[in-house]
């Protein structure tokens, strides 16, 4: 647990937050949780390709496999959700479910080579504890048969706390799992009952604390700002008592109301949103909050504690990012199980299909369950790895990148050099002929740094697909 007495080396820098940049940056922006974005995967990529990168990674492989698990189950609608999800309160739909999940598994690992090493495993939904103990555990036992889980592996799962009591608590230790994400989004009654979300604050904490005795290793926090009914007073009572349970990492995300692409937003009020500023302000008031109280921002939307893995990676530059966000693992190949699921080897992305029937009918039809993918080009690999240094350490030598190309840096970013100088204006960066610097203040506007060096972007401008800065 934090100490507001923690050594010096571990205490954390605060940095005075500048909401009004928000206005002149007022844009949407990819949120680089890959490279080339989702978006870009197409259908004229196959199964048949999938299959050719996953045996190349298996005869390349070296290092640990990141695993993620897709659970697509919910007994109840949240208003504000975005996800790919089927709400049903029958849960004997889980069992053909699983049932493809083990089969799409065994195909995958048996391209790969049996047994690969993982070190992170991620299971997500959807409301991954849908399924019943037995049919987790049922699950964890496919994986350590076609996946050697290493000793010290990350198996963390998300939780809906209506969903779970102590006994099943237990369960999830017993099974290997020494990470939990609760999900939260807002205490304040008024808020939860206009996304149709309720839970007790008095729950999450009484839950937490068991998690706590149990052993957990790390537990995280979801929250979202901008959401029907909050306001600055609400939020703020709501970052508070999330402070005060001292989870060991926090995720706030921006609510984005899309309500002609996802259904259940179109019962949200749209007059009870807060407005422009108000949001800016709500995630002002987060991030000056959660910083007063002892976090660490990370970037983005997470903060930890001083002390956590993830705030010293910030710190010693070993921080990545993948399509679950900030990570302390090296940069895996990232294997994803389940319908609509992304998947990355080397330079290839593969998404699975959206819905259950046709996820269900590839894997009968005796194939892989591909939708769309990417091969990258060597140009996606070289401005992946630019635009993840600055997304993960804030800094880009752009002289070295410029060598790769054979080109002096006023050649081989000449557009890029021109639409940095507006940021470099607002204090965001810094500038030199060979190097760029994100600024403490640009680290909370880094992905429009970032998305400066995104060439599909640049040659397709269609930003109302993203999320806005705040």
């Amino acid at each position: 647990m934090f100490s507001m007495d923690a050594p010096a080396s571990l205490a954390p820098v605060r940095t005075p937050f500048q909401p009004g940049i928000f206005q002149r940056l007022a844009t949407n922006a990819p949120r680089y949780t890959s490279y080339p974005t989702a978006d870009r995967l197409h259908a004229d990529f196959g199964a048949g390709q999938w299959e050719a990168a996953l045996r190349a990674c298996g005869q390349q492989a070296s290092q640990p496999l990141s695993l993620y698990v897709h659970i697509p189950f919910c007994e109840s609608i949240c208003y504000y959700c975005a996800c790919n999800k089927v709400v049903t309160r029958h849960h004997e739909r889980a069992q053909p479910y699983l049932d493809a999940l083990e089969r799409e598994m065994a195909m995958q690992a048996a391209l790969l080579g049996e047994r690969r090493p993982v070190s992170q495993l991620h299971f997500g939904g959807g409301t991954p504890t849908f399924l019943s103990d037995d049919q987790l555990a049922r699950l964890m036992a496919s994986l350590r048969q076609h996946f050697d889980l290493q000793p010290q592996a990350e198996l963390s799962i998300e939780i809906d706390p209506r969903t779970i009591d102590e006994t099943r608590l237990r369960a999830l230790a017993q099974m290997g799992f020494n990470r939990l994400s609760f999900g939260v989004q807002d205490f304040d009654p008024d808020v939860q009952q206009a996304v149709h979300r309720v839970q007790p604050f008095e729950a999450v904490r009484d839950l937490m604390r068991t998690a706590r005795g149990l052993g957990f290793a790390s537990i995280n926090v979801d929250l979202i700002y901008g959401l029907p009914k909050q306001t600055a007073s609400s939020f703020a009572r709501t970052i508070g008592q999330v402070a005060g349970l001292r989870p060991d990492r926090i995720a706030l995300y921006a609510y984005a109301h899309l309500p002609t692409r996802f259904k259940p937003q179109r019962r949200i009020d749209s007059q009870a949103l807060p407005d422009g500023a108000a949001r800016v302000a709500l995630l002002s008031a987060a991030i000056e909050g959660f910083q007063d109280m002892g976090y660490v921002y990370i970037g983005m939307d997470h903060f930890a504690l001083p002390e956590d893995s993830l705030a010293q990676a910030r710190r010693d530059g070993s921080l990545h990012r993948n399509f679950q966000g900030y990570s302390t693992q090296p940069d895996r190949d990232l294997l994803v199980l389940g319908v609509s699921a992304i998947s990355h080897v080397g330079a290839v992305y593969s998404q699975n299909h959206k819905t259950l029937d046709a996820y269900y009918a590839a894997l009968e039809a005796g194939g892989l369950p591909v939708e769309r993918g990417l091969a990258c080009s060597a140009d996606d690999l070289w401005r992946r790895r630019i635009i993840m240094d600055i997304m993960c350490r804030g800094e880009l030598d752009l002289a070295a990148y410029a060598a790769e190309r054979g080109l002096p840096v006023a050649q081989a970013f000449a557009q890029e050099l021109e639409d940095l100088q507006p940021l470099q204006a607002l204090g965001l960066l810094r500038l030199t002929p060979d190097w760029l610097e994100v600024t403490a203040q640009g680290w909370f506007f880094v992905r429009a740094v970032a998305m400066v060096f995104d060439a599909h972007l640049r040659c397709n401008r269609v930003a109302d697909r993203y999320s806005r800065l705040a």
